[in-house]
């Protein structure tokens, strides 16, 4: 009987033995589970990392931000962003974003610079790259577009400015007709004299070139004086005991030429009264009088014979040389 006693004892606390084994064992292995869930839920990190627009979520050991876009091969170029900062610390739930920079052209007070900027509007990047803006400035695109890859960037700078003339003022001029003065002739009664006026303008540039003149305001200072002119109407003369009309008069350089065996640009031969004549003035054939010569006819041409001067036809040397050099009064005649 006690044999049997000590039996069932021994195997009662060999079975208490393996249960208390089994419950550490459990123990043991529940610690070491929490302790791996903790250990992992503590270093392991969800993150939603955006790049060029697109978003994903991922899980990640890396403490900071630099970490992170070296796991996951991020290489980053001159000019890109990263928000947060690549010092900032991870954590859990986390939204990190990569703004990839463009390269854009900005063409600005006669430079051009290149650079590379995140995609913002066009008056942020050019506060980026140091250039101010006066309130009349063009911006081409307009200001609050949004930069893309390889724009351009132009500023046109606008100014402007007030600007004060005198200028002249043109007189007219009066003629007057005058019996007393033959037909052709004229004098001068009053001299006229230019006005005076002062314009103000509101002139704009566009880098420095103007484009628009506006005008503002006008002030005469001065009068112009009309220049009044004296212009002959008498058509008929009385030279040496006759009368005669004519179409007009001109007052004309004469001097005198000889016998040189050639005939007139008419064909005639040169006589007393063969008169050489810019055609252009007095055409050719044309009846005249000329003071201290007499009648005459337009008959030959000279090679300096040109505007109001004229050459009178004499019969000798001594002739030509009394006559010299003088102005006459021509008479055109009807």
């Amino acid at each position: 009987m006690d044999g049997w006693i000590t039996t069932w004892r021994q195997k009662k606390q060999a079975r208490s033995r393996r249960r208390f084994f089994f419950l550490f064992l459990l123990v043991f292995l529940l610690l070491v589970a929490g302790t791996a869930w903790g250990v992992t839920n503590f270093g392991w990190r969800k993150i939603a990392l955006k790049v060029d627009g697109e978003e994903r979520v991922l899980r990640t050991w890396a403490r900071d931000i630099r970490q992170l876009l070296e796991e996951q091969g991020i290489t980053l170029y001159p000019g890109d962003e990263v928000v947060p900062s690549l010092q900032t610390p991870l954590a859990g739930g986390m939204a990190v974003e990569i703004r990839r920079a463009v390269e854009i052209t900005i063409l600005a007070d006669g430079r051009e610079k290149r650079l590379r900027l995140v995609p913002t509007t066009v008056e942020a990047a050019l506060a980026r790259a140091g250039i101010a803006l006066g309130p009349e400035d063009r911006v081409e695109p307009g200001r609050e577009r949004i930069i893309g890859q390889g724009d351009t960037i132009r500023v046109v700078r606008v100014a402007t400015k007030t600007e004060t003339v005198e200028e002249e003022l043109a007189y007219r001029v009066v003629r007057r007709p005058d019996p007393q003065l033959e037909k052709g002739i004229t004098r001068l009664v009053q001299r006229g004299q230019k006005g005076i006026q002062r314009t103000e303008y509101r002139v704009t540039y566009e880098d420095g070139r103007e484009v628009k003149r506006e005008l503002v305001s006008q002030t005469v200072l001065k009068e112009p004086v009309a220049e009044v002119v004296a212009v002959g109407t008498l058509s008929k003369v009385s030279r040496g005991g006759r009368v005669f009309g004519f179409r007009r008069v001109l007052w004309a350089t004469a001097t005198a030429y000889t016998h040189t065996g050639r005939r007139t640009a008419t064909g005639t031969v040169p006589r007393v009264g063969t008169v050489a004549v810019d055609p252009s003035v007095i055409p050719l054939g044309s009846r005249l009088y000329i003071e201290g010569y007499g009648y005459g006819r337009a008959e030959d041409v000279g090679s300096s014979i040109k505007g109001d001067r004229i050459d009178v036809f004499l019969d000798s040397e001594e002739a030509t040389r009394r006559w010299g050099v003088r102005r006459v009064k021509v008479y055109v005649l009807e």
